[in-house]
C-alpha cells in the first residue's frame, strides 16, 4: 500500500507544511547527532539535544545525564554543550565554567582542546553529507542499474498506429542501424526525425523479427519537474503529447524548438491520457540549466523529462558499484551549488533560482505527493545543501566557528569576547538578511 498516495495533493497546505516539518526534522537529527556524538567521542557533554525551538512537547534524561527533547516550533534544532552560554555555543557561561575544576572544564565545549572543539563542530556539516551518500546509495541499490542490453521491460501505452513490440523483446536494430547496448539505442533515438512508428529488428525466444514500434523517444512526459508550468497545468508523468499548437509531434526531441519558437508566448497542447484527449494550455518559464562543462543556459521550458517508450530492464548493483555513484551525485549537488551562488552573484542568472523557505516547503510536498521514494531522495538532496550552508564561514554557522578555531590555531587564543560577541551579532543579521532576500524570491519569482 502506498501511503503517500492516500494523502491529499501537495496543494493541501497541511500535507505540504507537515512534509516540510518531517524533511527539516530528519536533516536537522542527522546534522545535530553528528555534533552530539563526536563531541561526546571528544570528551565534551552535552546537556541538551533538542529537536525544535520554544516549548518543551516531550523529554527524557539518558543515562549519561543528556537531554533528549522535542519542543514545540520544530524549524531546526540545537544540542547545548556543557557551559555553554546559549544553544549556539556562541560563547561561554563564564560564571558557570570559572566555578569548575579541571577535569569538569575539560567537558565543557570551552574548555576542550582545539582538536575535539573543531572536529565536535565539523561533525554536523560532515554527517549531513555522509547521510546524503547512504541514502543515495540505498536508493540505487533498491532501484538498480539499468541493464546494458536495449531489452524492453514493461511497454508505455501509446496511441501509436502500430505496436508490435513486447516485454522481454531484445532490440537488435532501429531503423536498420545495428545496436547492442542501451545507450547505443538512445544515440540512435537522437538523430531520428520523428515518425509515428519506427522499424525495428528484435530477439524474440530465439528468433530474429522485423517489428514496427513508435518513435525510440516518444514525445511522452515520463517525468514533470517541480515548480514548471506543465506541473501547474495538471499534467501527469505518462501523458503523451499530440500536437503542441495545432502541430502534430511524434518524437520528444521534437517539443524543445516548438517551445523555444514561442519565446514564453503560452503554448497549445493536446495530451492523450488513458485513451481519453485533453486541451492543456502552458506559459513556458525562462530558466536557468547547468551545463555539463560548467555554466549556465538559460532557455524556455514547460518541464517535461523525456524517457523511451519502455522501461529499461535494471540488473542489481552492490556496494562497490553504487557508493562511488552516491558519491557523485553528492559531488554534483556541491559543485552545483557552488556554482549557480557564483554565477547569481556575477549577474549571469537570475537570483529566482534561489529558494527560500516557502519553496522548499512547497517542493517538500511536492516530492511527498509523488511518492516515498522521490522524498527521501530530495531529504538527501537537501541534507547536502544544508550541510554546505553551514560550511559557510558566516559567525553563528559552523564555518563561522571553524574560522574561529583557525584563528585560535595561528594566534594561540581566541578572539576575544567582545569581538566574538560583534561577529556573532553580524552573522545573524547577515543569515536574517538572506533569509528575507529568500522568502522575497520565493513570493515574487
Amino acid at each position: 500500500m502506498d501511503f503517500f498516495g492516500m494523502l491529499p495533493g501537495f496543494g493541501n497546505i497541511f500535507f505540504t507544511l507537515g512534509a516540510f516539518v518531517v524533511a527539516l526534522s530528519v536533516i536537522v537529527a542527522v546534522h545535530e547527532y553528528g555534533h552530539y556524538i563526536v563531541g561526546r567521542w571528544s570528551g565534551i557533554h552535552a546537556e541538551v539535544f533538542s529537536i525544535g525551538f520554544g516549548p518543551v512537547l516531550f523529554s527524557r534524561i539518558d543515562k549519561r545525564g543528556t537531554r533528549w527533547q522535542f519542543a514545540a516550533l520544530p524549524f531546526g534544532g540545537y544540542v547545548k554543550f556543557l557551559g555553554d552560554a546559549d544553544a549556539a555555543s556562541s560563547g561561554a557561561d563564564g560564571a558557570a565554567v570559572s566555578k569548575m575544576d579541571d577535569a569538569a572544564r575539560r567537558r565543557t565545549m570551552h574548555g576542550a582542546p582545539l582538536w575535539a572543539r573543531s572536529a565536535t563542530v565539523a561533525a554536523g556539516p560532515l554527517f549531513n553529507f555522509i547521510f546524503s551518500i547512504l541514502v543515495f546509495a540505498v536508493y540505487i541499490g533498491v532501484q538498480g542499474l539499468p541493464a546494458d542490453q536495449p531489452r524492453l521491460g514493461p511497454v508505455h501505452p501509446l496511441p501509436v498506429p502500430v505496436q508490435e513490440l513486447r516485454e522481454g523483446d531484445l532490440i537488435t536494430a532501429v531503423d536498420g542501424r545495428p545496436i547492442t547496448t542501451l545507450p547505443e539505442f538512445f544515440r540512435i533515438a537522437d538523430d531520428l526525425s520523428g515518425a509515428a512508428t519506427v522499424d525495428y529488428t528484435v530477439e524474440r525466444d530465439g528468433r530474429a523479427m522485423d517489428l514496427r514500434g513508435p518513435h525510440p523517444v516518444p514525445a511522452r512526459a515520463d517525468g514533470i519537474t517541480l515548480q514548471s508550468a506543465a506541473r501547474e497545468a495538471g499534467m501527469r508523468p505518462g501523458d503523451v503529447i499530440l500536437s503542441v499548437n495545432g502541430q502534430p509531434i511524434w518524437a520528444f526531441a521534437d517539443l524543445p524548438p516548438i517551445v523555444n519558437a514561442a519565446d514564453g508566448a503560452p503554448v497549445e497542447l493536446l495530451v492523450w491520457r488513458e485513451g481519453e484527449e485533453i486541451e492543456l494550455s502552458l506559459t513556458p518559464r525562462r530558466t536557468d540549466l547547468p551545463l555539463p562543462g560548467g555554466g549556465f543556459e538559460t532557455r524556455w521550458l514547460i518541464g517535461l523529462q523525456s524517457g523511451a517508450f519502455f522501461d529499461p530492464l535494471t540488473r542489481t548493483a552492490g556496494p562497490v558499484e553504487v557508493m562511488p555513484l552516491a558519491l557523485m551525485q553528492t559531488w554534483e549537488i556541491i559543485t552545483r551549488s557552488f556554482s549557480g551562488l557564483y554565477h547569481m552573484v556575477i549577474g549571469a542568472i537570475s537570483t529566482c533560482n534561489l529558494s527560500g523557505p516557502i519553496g522548499i516547503a512547497t517542493t517538500s510536498g511536492a516530492m511527498a505527493s509523488d511518492g516515498i521514494w522521490p522524498f527521501i531522495w530530495f531529504i538527501a538532496v537537501l541534507s547536502t545543501a544544508v550541510g554546505l550552508l553551514n560550511l559557510f564561514p558566516i559567525p553563528i554557522l559552523d564555518g563561522g566557528h571553524l574560522v574561529f578555531h583557525a584563528y585560535e590555531a595561528v594566534t594561540g587564543k581566541p578572539p576575544s569576547e567582545r569581538v566574538l560577541g560583534f561577529l556573532m551579532s553580524l552573522g545573524l543579521a547577515l543569515i536574517l538578511t538572506l533569509m528575507l532576500f529568500a522568502i522575497a524570491t520565493d513570493l515574487f519569482c
